[in-house]
């Protein structure tokens, strides 16, 4: 019983994110370390799952650990500058070899259908294709890099012609010139090219580890583009392979993607975790911060409401009708994070500006606990006293004490203004607490 009432917590509470990401460009990079993994096929019934939610995915692989056990074969060694391959003939072919190789693999694991096996009936459709134009990288620091290349141009539109017919675009890191040449690309750049192209409202990077901080030795949850350039400057011994992802974080965001995901790919369902839970398993690096606290607008009201139903329920909030709130949807304050809202606060004046009510103050529980009640508290006094209000009341039945502690004092119904004493329901029986700003 325990175990089906978890399953049905997970999958209501799993039902916002679905509906967030439904119809939604993601763009997800994995590397040649993830394909010839014992669990890759893991990653792809979640590639699968996504698909049948109705997002939108572009699959960008990576090939370094093919392309050097090729070169192995042959005897020849890797030739790197600056953490880049240089690509001469012969290891443009093993490219070629590795890339052709590798994009078969993922195509057939995705075309499978097999009865009681998590890909049955799924029936996907996975296109391939030239997708990127890329141009030589050239010779630096005297260095000639050969067939290794940069991304010139993302042909979006060819992409987004093959998301509409609802397939799954699998993209190698190769390129193409206007002149025939075949170009070795980095993944991470392609990956980070077709998000900007696309404008993909989530960029996702399945990584060899998790993002650590190496001062506390404890995981990076959430992390600005600005926050994350700094984090590397400041430890210049990141792994190349975490490094990567990291940089081509920093540079999605600053071209306008939404938010990036960089996930240990080690993680059972780490995809899943990551993307329809409340805190993830991965770190999110966003150029704005990650949660916002902000005025409220008519958009909010179904999250709003939501949030408040519960409280309502229980008797810790007046019932409020859909339509009051939207009529007063300008003295609402909310807390949002990644899309989602967490808490909020109503802050009412009177028209003569001599005093507020502090209302509808909720967290959702999964955010308790975390000091968001008193930056809702925080940022309702502020607005106060840009209002220039003399005084605040608090109509409270379960949280009283904790107002208290914010320097309200208990008072009575007939202190009360006449606005709110006509509102004031006896049936609560709400203690009555004010407070001189």
């Amino acid at each position: 019983m325990e175990l089906n009432n978890a399953f049905v917590s997970w999958f209501r509470n799993s039902a916002p994110y679905i509906h967030a990401h439904r119809n939604k460009t993601f763009v997800i990079s994995f590397g040649g370390e993830a394909v010839i993994a014992d669990d890759f096929d893991h990653h792809v019934h979640d590639f699968a799952l996504l698909n049948s939610l109705g997002i939108r995915l572009v699959l960008v692989h990576g090939i370094r650990p093919q392309i050097d056990q090729r070169l192995q074969e042959l005897n020849i060694s890797a030739r790197f500058h600056h953490n880049l391959r240089i690509t001469d003939d012969i290891a443009l072919q093993c490219v070629k070899e590795a890339a052709g190789t590798v994009r078969v693999e993922i195509e057939a694991l995705l075309s499978m259908g097999l009865a009681n096996s998590p890909m049955a009936g799924s029936g996907l459709k996975v296109a391939s294709g030239n997708f990127v134009t890329a141009k030589p990288l050239g010779v630096i620091d005297g260095i000639d890099y050969c067939h290794t290349g940069e991304v010139r141009k993302i042909h979006a539109s060819s992409i987004q012609q093959q998301l509409e017919q609802k397939n799954i675009v699998l993209i190698s890191p190769i390129g193409y010139s206007p002149s025939g040449e075949i170009f070795n690309l980095s993944a991470e750049q392609v990956a980070t090219s077709v998000a900007i192209a696309l404008q993909a409202e989530k960029l996702v990077f399945l990584a060899e580890q998790s993002v650590i901080n190496p001062d506390s030795n404890e995981a990076i949850k959430q992390i600005t583009a600005d926050e994350a350039a700094q984090f590397l400057q400041n430890h210049p011994d990141v792994p190349n392979l975490l490094a990567l992802p990291l940089r081509a974080a920093i540079q999605s965001c600053q071209a306008g993607v939404g938010r990036v995901h960089v996930i240990d790919r080690h993680i059972d369902g780490a995809l899943l975790l990551e993307l329809f839970s409340h805190d993830g398993v991965g770190a999110l690096i966003s150029s704005a911060p990650f949660e916002v606290l902000r005025p409220a607008v008519l958009n909010d009201l179904g999250g709003i409401l939501e949030l408040i139903k519960p409280l309502e329920q229980q008797g810790k909030l007046a019932k409020r009708s859909r339509e009051k709130i939207e009529m007063e949807i300008s003295d609402y304050i909310v807390l949002e994070r990644d899309g989602l809202i967490i808490g909020c606060l109503a802050l009412h004046d009177d028209e003569a500006g001599q005093f507020g009510a502090i209302a509808c103050l909720a967290v959702h529980p999964d955010y308790q606990g975390s000091a968001r009640g008193q930056r809702l508290f925080d940022y309702g006094c502020q607005k106060a006293k840009k209002l220039n209000l003399k005084k605040l009341f608090v109509l409270s039945t379960q949280t009283a004490h904790w107002f208290i502690e914010r320097g309200f004092e208990p008072s009575t119904i007939a202190a009360l203004p006449e606005s709110l004493r006509t509102l004031y329901n006896p049936e609560r029986n709400s203690k009555v607490l004010c407070k001189t700003t």
